[in-house]
């Protein structure tokens, strides 16, 4: 007992010191749209000349970030898509959100519960209502549809009953949609190399892409529930 205790102060020692180093040695910087775009081309020949390697260090520091709940995941999102494409990027981006994603939720859960249920007690109390009358399905309406931030929603779920393995394949797949639209606006950027570029249509088009996607998956969310009553009014909401 004692020796999980200490495992588990150097466990949060260590977290806090990756997080603090974050913001001491202000690596956010690099999470900017200005660093990326004035450092593209450089990605782009490492890319070539070491693929595996590139995607696996990028894999790597998107895990990272996303474990420790630290700010940067759309701008690595929107990397993703301008240094792999759309293919490549989006399977490179949804595997490395949702593993991140599982080890947020999994430090939660383990370590960091007293600090989450302090923080976001009120949030958890709707959290578990949903999940107990909706099961998964509540957690991928959560993920398609972006009521909170899903740094957040990481660690609310870690405090819930919900199995890692279920958490898992429901973030990956209900992230997915959101990915793909992120991965193509970053594809999008990444092209620009004139302020002309900026009218280009593919990038209004991934632009007005992503101001429509949570507004129209809230709004198919909305008509199912719907539906689902009519089929079923005897079922509790």
């Amino acid at each position: 007992m004692q020796s999980k205790s200490v495992q588990k102060i150097a466990l949060v020692l260590a977290l806090s010191a990756l997080v603090g180093a974050f913001f001491l040695f202000d690596l956010g910087q690099y999470f900017s749209l200005d660093y990326i775009k004035d450092s593209q081309q450089r990605f782009q020949s490492l890319y070539t000349e070491k693929t595996v390697t590139v995607i696996a260090v990028y894999m790597g520091v998107y895990i990272l970030v996303t474990s420790l709940s630290l700010p940067g995941a759309v701008i690595m999102t929107l990397v993703g898509g301008a240094l792999f494409g759309l293919a490549v990027g989006t399977v490179v981006v949804s595997f490395a959100s949702t593993i991140g994603a599982t080890l947020a939720c999994f430090v939660s859960r383990f370590v960091l519960q007293d600090w989450v249920q302090r923080r976001f007690g009120q949030r958890l109390v709707a959290v578990n209502q949903g999940i107990e009358r909706e099961g998964a399905f509540y957690l991928f309406t959560l993920r398609l549809v972006p009521l909170f931030p899903f740094w957040m929603i990481n660690l609310v779920m870690g405090l819930t009953r919900m199995k890692l393995r279920t958490f898992f394949w429901v973030s990956q797949v209900g992230m997915l949609p959101g990915t793909l639209v992120y991965v193509n606006a970053g594809r999008e950027l990444g092209r620009i190399d004139s302020l002309g570029g900026i009218l280009s249509p593919g990038l209004i088009f991934s632009f007005v892409l992503l101001g429509i996607f949570p507004l129209a998956t809230k709004k198919i969310m909305v008509w199912y529930r719907l539906r689902q009553n009519k089929l079923y009014p005897d079922v509790p909401e």
